[in-house]
This record gives structure tokens, sequence and C-alpha cells, in this order.
């Protein structure tokens, strides 16, 4: 496959930006492909699309990690090697919602083209408001609300391969629409400036549209990295029939320290959003 050929998980990744600029790359290109052939619901095609490319690195990705447990490696180094892919997985999302964010701002149909991602984020605005307004209610609200989000990233790893790959995407897409729709609100305030003060207000409304999503979403879209992870290697374990050699329990435990991990990186990021954010924006 060209895609496979283009990110492959055994060459090293010298730099970050090499994961964000393909991220941007492969979303970009879905939706233009998604806009091409199923215009009417591009939003939601574009993540199918988004998932297909970069499935194989994803997998094999997963598959390498779980060599790794049935290793004689510590767990603490363990943890750091998968720390290293997980950053990967993290600088690709972030790829992807730039470049969706990017095209919902620049497209003047991007409302309709973004139409299924749009109905979301109203309807999560509409369940937080609706809600208990007090911090100490909202906070288990939100809290475990993500962990439902990483038990079905965990699932969908362990009963589809790269499953959790979709929630994922999908995720990236509407905090995309959903910082793209705060630049183009700013901007709209300031429609009638020129020249340098334009590129200024520009550059300021995406800066703050990606920071007001990244101070948590970060951390959430972090734990569901690692609790898809957690599932993966579970997962390929039981395909090869690691299960019935002796290092099958380190794989356990790996799984285990993952998912625990994750849902402390959950609650950070349920306080981050319920303490902090509102702070600062």
């Amino acid at each position: 496959m060209v895609f496979e050929a283009l990110i492959n998980p055994k060459r090293p990744v010298k730099h970050p930006t090499e994961m964000i600029a393909l991220g941007a790359f492969y979303a970009s290109l879905a939706l233009l492909l998604a806009v091409w052939i199923f215009e009417s619901n591009a939003g939601l095609v574009m993540v199918f699309f988004v998932v297909m490319a970069y499935a194989p690195f994803f997998y094999y990705t997963i598959k390498l990690e779980e060599k790794k447990d049935m290793t004689g490696m510590g767990e603490e180094p363990l943890l750091k090697e998968h720390g290293r892919v997980v950053s990967l997985f993290i600088y690709f999302f972030i790829g992807v919602t730039l470049a969706t964010a990017f095209w919902y701002v620049v497209l003047p149909e991007s409302g309709s083209i973004f139409s299924i991602q749009q109905k979301t984020i109203a309807d999560i605005n509409t369940a937080v408001t609706t809600g208990a307004v007090a911090a100490e209610k909202l906070l288990p609200v939100i809290f475990f609300n993500n962990l439902r989000v990483l038990v079905l990233c965990v699932l969908f790893s362990l009963f589809y391969g790269f499953g959790a790959l979709f929630i994922l995407s999908w995720n990236a897409s509407v905090i995309g629409v959903a910082v793209g729709n705060f630049m183009k609100n700013h901007i709209a305030q300031y429609a009638g400036l020129l020249g340098l003060e334009k590129v200024s207000v520009y550059f300021t409304a995406a800066s703050l549209g990606f920071l007001r999503y990244a101070i948590h979403g970060i951390p959430e879209v972090l734990a569901y990295f690692i609790g898809g992870l957690a599932g993966g290697i579970l997962s390929v374990s039981i395909i090869r029939r690691d299960f019935r050699k002796e290092n099958f329990q380190k794989v356990v435990i790996d799984v285990v320290d993952l998912l625990l991990i994750a849902v402390f990186i959950l609650l950070v990021a349920a306080l981050l959003e319920v303490y902090l954010t509102p702070l600062l924006f």
C-alpha cells in the first residue's frame, strides 16, 4: 500500500512534526475524496478515509509493542517504549485536528460538510448546560463520560483490531470543527481589519482556538490512545495464542498498568476541563 510505505513503523520517526504533517496530509486528502465522492456525508466519510490510511501503521505498531511484552524487558522500560509510540499517535491526532480546523475556516460550505460534527458539538454543549452548574457536580459527569469513551476504545481495539482508531479519528474531527468554529467567530469580530492587523487576528484566533481545547483535550486523547494500545496489545496476544506462554503474565500486567495510567490521566483531564479551562476562556 502507498500509505503503508509513507509511514513505516519499523522506520524511526526523527521529529514529531513529521507525524503532525502526515496527519494533516491524510485528513486533507480524506476530506477532498469525501467531498468529491460522498458530498452529503463528507464529514463522516472523511473519518473512515483517515482510518483506512492510518490503519496499517496503527496495526503493525501494536504488533511490535506486543512482541516487546513477550521479551524479558522490565515493566518500567516497557512503559517508556509504549510512551514513545503513544506520542506518535498524539502527534498524528494533532495533525488531523489542525487540518480539520483549517478547512472548516477556509471552505465556504464547511457548515454543511461538517454538519454531523456540529450536531455532536451541539449535543455535548446541551448536555453540559442543562446539567449541574456546580463544578463539583460537573466533574463526575465529565469524568464518567470520558471513562465511557475509554472503555469503548479498549473494547473496539480488543475486538476490532484498530477499531479504536475510528473513535480517535472521529474525536479529532469533532475537536477540529470546534476549534474552527471558535476561530470563525473570533475572526468575524474583526472582519474590517487589513494588513498585519488581520494577520495578527488570524494567528491569535488559531492559537486561542487550539489552546482552548488542547488544555484538557490532549490529556483525554492521550488516555484514549493508551487504552486503545492496551486493548490492541491484548488482542494481538490472544490472536498469536501467546496466552499459552509463560510470558503472557507480563502482557496482562502491562495491559493493567496502561489502563490504570489512562484512568488517572482522564481524571487529570476532567479536573483541567472543569477548573482551569473556564478560568482562561
